[in-house]
């Protein structure tokens, strides 16, 4: 279940890559992005599209299983320069978009996740291209505002990610499957009427579990005990809560803002929060 439909991810993956767009139009393409300081800005904008090209791949062949990035065709511009890197971008986001489209969201294909599909990669194009337009706006110092509908789902989406990571056997994760349990909380001041943007999550023995709002509880720790307790179970109240506009949450809990930045506020165990954003990472 997510807070959005095939085809507003399709659609959305065509509006951030134009965001994106706009975002480098007269940027200085060789600085260096400081939320992702391996990347210039034009690196960023080489990942973003050749992202795009490889889920178009997936899609369009119906693979079956893990496509090597080497059989990717048009992973470079036409020719140098921000007018042919712009074209490129539009063009990756299109062909992607027209596959998933063709394809239907009820299509099953590889992904390297819990859930095969066209749906999936639908989804996970969008907050892959909604976050590097973050990383983009950041470094070309430009505003970033993010659709709140579409910011919660990147919110879902994160968290679930995480939780089909800590259930595996990845060394990296172990931290959030042992010890005492540990409560965070997220929480956006400006959600419009009828979005739900408030999320509690906790880890350690047991495994991970999150839910927003007051909905079902969700992740590994699910598993161990009845889904029937765990809804009639009290919530437990957060160590740490992190608080602000939900663009601003969405960015600092994807690491792409400073929690201790004047834009979101963070009360109680704010040592919890950086432990959770230092071991919660896929980078």
């Amino acid at each position: 279940m997510t807070l959005l439909d095939y085809d507003r991810y399709c659609a959305q993956i065509l509006d951030e890559t134009a965001a994106l767009r706009a975002a480098l139009t007269g940027a200085d393409l060789s600085v260096t992005v400081p939320t992702c300081p391996d990347w210039t800005l034009e690196e960023l904008a080489r990942h973003v599209g050749g992202a795009h090209r490889w889920v178009e791949l997936i899609v369009r062949t119906r693979a079956a299983e893990a496509v090597p990035t080497e059989q990717v065709t048009g992973t470079e511009p036409d020719a140098d320069g921000p007018a042919a890197l712009d074209a490129w971008l539009a063009d990756g986001a299109e062909k992607a978009v027209t596959a998933l489209r063709e394809a239907g969201p009820d299509t099953d294909v590889w992904s390297w996740a819990w859930e095969r599909g066209t749906a999936f990669w639908a989804r996970r194009m969008t907050h892959e291209t909604l976050i590097h337009r973050a990383d983009a706006a950041m470094a070309a110092g430009v505003r970033y505002e993010a659709d709140p509908w579409v910011a919660a789902d990147a919110i879902d989406e994160w968290l679930q990610l995480v939780g089909f990571v800590a259930a595996g056997e990845d060394p990296r994760f172990a931290s959030l499957r042992s010890g005492r349990r540990r409560t965070i909380r997220l929480t956006a001041t400006d959600a419009p009427e009828g979005l739900d943007a408030d999320w509690l999550f906790e880890f350690g023995d047991g495994g991970f579990r999150w839910r927003r709002g007051h909905g079902n509880w969700r992740g590994t720790a699910v598993a161990a005990r009845a889904e029937e307790a765990l809804d009639a179970e009290k919530a437990p109240e957060a160590e740490v809560t992190l608080r602000g506009p939900l663009t601003e949450v969405l960015r600092a809990f994807y690491r792409r803002l400073p929690v201790d930045s004047e834009l979101v506020e963070v009360v109680g165990d704010a040592e919890l929060l950086d432990q959770w954003l230092e071991r919660a990472s896929f980078g």
